[in-house]
């Protein structure tokens, strides 16, 4: 992620990664993240306290100074200051843990939520010192920017770094940014309840966010609703949400997961974003027959993609608007009645766009995925369903992760709205194609891109086939005399030594 300070957050994380030492990256997210969280909100109630400071009618200590504010109160033990001081010290590791602890009990809000990992024996205390420095220049840093701002888009850079390290583990807790920001930008969460049932960090709820603040909305217009029933991951959700001053009431954990303890039964949501668990298998269909979520159909015990996308439909509000991420068998797979829940959702005309997504997006499963735009009460473009194949768009980042780029998510984005507005779309072929249910029927209610979309047209290079037919045959002609000359090099070398062919 680039920067007005270059490409800083990739430096502090190759700094901060070197510390590392022995210790696996799933446990060491917890020791990074936890400490840029403690630097933040220190930094906040820093800033508070100096204005309060120069107030010769309030009092910098008292509590309710800070609740009033929506800031987080930290005691003068817990203050980053003041853990700096001791950061060479062999007791840091208690002395964090003891801060964390503090702050928990004087904030209700982070109750159980931030990690006390730092007195562990494996974490070697010389580099949390050293750890602590690091992440105490990030202020050094933003001399023209915010530093709040700043701290939390390091945080946001180092839970992409941190999956992209612990591979399909990470996969788990975090959803790659470009996918994330594509299907926010496609149903543009503007005002109103957003959900997640499975929502890993919290990146959907903040991408959310940020899409409200560049379009000049305002934030209290929306209400997160959340769950997750990892509780390592449901900590990582509510600090990632904490250090965005995103209020996060209503993100819930809980072992039995969404499917067995739905913790917001009564909620329907104006706008849904997930990216559940692909091909889930052994979710508790066999204690769920009756559920009243199946409207579509039971899904099958060994996979859950249609069981995931029934329980967001059910929280649905009546003009409502969803985008999951699920894997490509859900657009085609006819295994235990799947094929039928599928053609029973798109006769409903729940079935807005279909964007088939490229190989290698994710960190935890390299197979391509597809994103669903899911709509309630369509008021335009009733009976048709957009797709889009964008499949072969994006860049590698590395050697073994694709991205989307900016322009990218533009096109797609664009595509499809222009196609909702009916504002100059056009069907490309290879790229997009409007369908109607009755395009659908004759495809027996597969929704596979490629299907519609078709094969773009290669484009004529102007060249006469003749003529590229005589270039073509006049260089392997070429080539193979030189091959006959290397075999004639090669028999000569090996009679040298003694050997006939």
């Amino acid at each position: 992620m680039a920067t007005e300070n270059g490409n800083f957050e990739a430096s502090l994380f190759k700094t901060a990664d070197k510390l590392r030492k022995n210790i696996d990256a799933a446990e060491y997210k917890n020791v990074v993240l936890g400490l840029i969280f403690l630097k933040y909100i220190s930094d906040s109630f820093q800033e508070l306290y100096e204005r309060l400071e120069a107030d010769e009618y309030s009092d910098p200590e008292d509590r309710d100074e800070y609740i009033a504010e929506n800031c987080f109160f930290v005691p003068e033990i817990a203050r980053w200051k003041n853990l700096q001081a001791k950061a060479k010290l062999p007791e840091i590791g208690v002395a964090i843990d003891d801060a964390m602890s503090i702050i928990e009990k004087e904030n209700a809000e982070l109750k159980h939520v931030l990690p006390k990992v730092f007195a562990k024996p494996n974490l070697d205390k010389a580099s949390l010192g050293q750890l602590i420095d690091v992440i105490s220049d990030i202020e050094l840093k933003a001399a023209n920017e915010n530093s709040k701002d700043l701290l939390g888009r390091v945080y946001e850079y180092f839970l992409g770094e941190f999956a992209n390290a612990e591979g399909k583990k990470g996969g788990q807790f975090y959803t790659p940014k470009s996918i994330v920001k594509l299907m926010v930008e496609m149903i543009e969460p503007y005002k109103g309840r957003v959900y997640d049932p499975a929502c890993g960090s919290g990146g959907m709820f903040v991408m959310s966010e940020k899409f409200v603040e560049e379009h000049q909305g305002n934030i209290q217009d929306i209400t997160i609703y959340g769950q997750e029933s990892n509780q390592t991951t449901w900590k990582l959700s509510k600090m990632n949400l904490a250090i965005r001053n995103v209020n996060s009431q209503f993100v819930a954990w809980n072992t039995e997961g969404t499917f067995l303890k739905d913790m917001n039964p009564d909620l329907k949501a104006d706008y849904i974003l997930a990216n559940p668990p692909f091909n889930q298998s052994e979710w508790g269909q066999d204690i769920l027959q009756e559920d009243g979520r199946w409207k579509y159909g039971v899904p099958p015990a060994g996979n859950a993609n249609f069981a995931w996308m029934q329980h967001m439909l059910y929280h649905l509000a009546p003009n409502g608007v969803m985008a999951t991420v699920l894997a490509n068998g859900s657009l085609s797979s006819n295994t235990s009645g799947e094929g039928d829940i599928r053609q029973a959702i798109v006769k409903a005309d729940l079935v807005d766009c279909i964007v088939a997504l490229p190989k290698q997006l994710f960190y935890n499963t390299g197979i391509p995925a597809t994103i669903w735009i899911l709509r309630r009460g369509k008021e335009v473009r009733r009976g048709e369903t957009l797709f889009i194949d964008a499949s072969e768009m994006g860049f590698m980042k590395d050697r073994v992760h694709r991205e989307f780029a900016p322009e990218d998510i533009e096109t797609i984005e664009q595509a499809y709205h222009s196609w909702r507005k009916s504002d100059g779309y056009e069907d490309v072929k290879g790229f997009c194609k409007s369908a109607t249910l009755a395009d659908i029927e004759k495809h027996s209610f597969v929704l596979t891109a490629g299907r519609y979309v078709g094969i773009p047209d290669e484009e004529d290079d102007g060249i006469p086939f003749e003529d590229k037919m005589r270039d073509l045959t006049t260089t392997l002609a070429a080539q193979m005399q030189k091959e006959k000359e290397l075999d004639e090099q090669i028999k000569t070398q090996l009679a040298k030594i003694g050997f006939e062919l």
